[in-house]
């Protein structure tokens, strides 16, 4: 699992918590383990959070199969389905696999799909299969595409109440909806939303020349979605939905 790579972090993070529930390793050897995990993968969330949630719990095997469940049947997709306006036009980027989620189940949505190191190839293929209304965006017509729309819908690799890290082009793509008044959306899968230290830890072992990340200014964010709901962009709406375990901040076995 540590060694597991080209896996959306959803699925990534369930498999992970169901091979750590069926290790029923002493605390200790759990420790280890999640810290083999977050260092192999440093930019997933989802990992952080299942990592945290099973260092602090009582039972760490019953749990891991509740978290599990929980990032299998994301509730967030359901939240986003439900508010996306009438008919609504919306610009997204890369291949978010929770909006994806949300998107194939409203039939009347028009999706642009902006490139992120690839990825809308995807998006595109999964919408067109499901016959939602999809093009992808070129470069040179991203702003068009963005003030025509919506929403823009950014989903996030990891979020507190003071940083978001979202995949790469989000940082663009939300700077010009601000410039021409296209409300963004941050959708927070389960998974996502971390104590301030840990965004901290993954923004620093991943933000780099060759990253896939981007550091969204908070103040480029209009609206969040998540297990709470939908709501204005506010600490609440970004609070940590995982305890914070230090034990995984300090160094450990590679």
């Amino acid at each position: 699992m540590a060694r597991a790579y080209g896996v959306a972090p959803a699925p990534l993070a369930s498999e992970a918590a169901l091979a750590l529930g069926g290790l029923r390793a002493d605390t200790a050897n759990l420790v280890v383990a999640c810290r083999r995990i977050v260092e192999r993968h440093p930019d997933v969330g989802q990992l952080w959070w299942l990592c945290a949630r099973l260092l602090v719990a009582d039972d760490p095997s019953l749990l891991a199969w509740e978290l599990a469940d929980r990032l299998g049947d994301d509730a967030v997709a359901d939240v986003l389905t439900r508010e996306l306006p009438v008919d609504a036009t919306v610009v997204s980027i890369g291949n978010p696999t929770v909006v994806a989620d949300a998107l194939v189940r409203r039939d009347d949505v028009r999706v642009c799909c902006v490139d992120g190191r690839f990825g809308a190839a995807d998006l595109v293929r999964r919408l067109d299969r499901n016959d939602i209304e999809c093009e992808p965006v070129a470069a040179e017509a991203v702003g068009r595409a963005i003030a025509a729309a919506d929403a823009v819908l950014i989903e996030a690799s990891a979020a507190s109440a003071r940083r978001v890290l979202a995949p790469i082009g989000s940082q663009v793509v939300a700077a010009v909806a601000q410039s021409v008044g296209t409300p963004v959306w941050l959708v927070a899968a389960t998974g996502t939303r971390l104590p301030a230290p840990y965004v901290d830890e993954i923004a620093r072992r991943s933000l780099g020349d060759h990253c896939a990340l981007d550091d969204v200014p908070l103040e480029l964010i209009d609206v969040v979605v998540s297990d709470l709901g939908k709501s204005p962009r506010s600490p609440g709406a970004l609070r940590a939905d995982c305890p914070f375990a230090p034990e995984l901040l300090r160094p450990g076995v590679t």
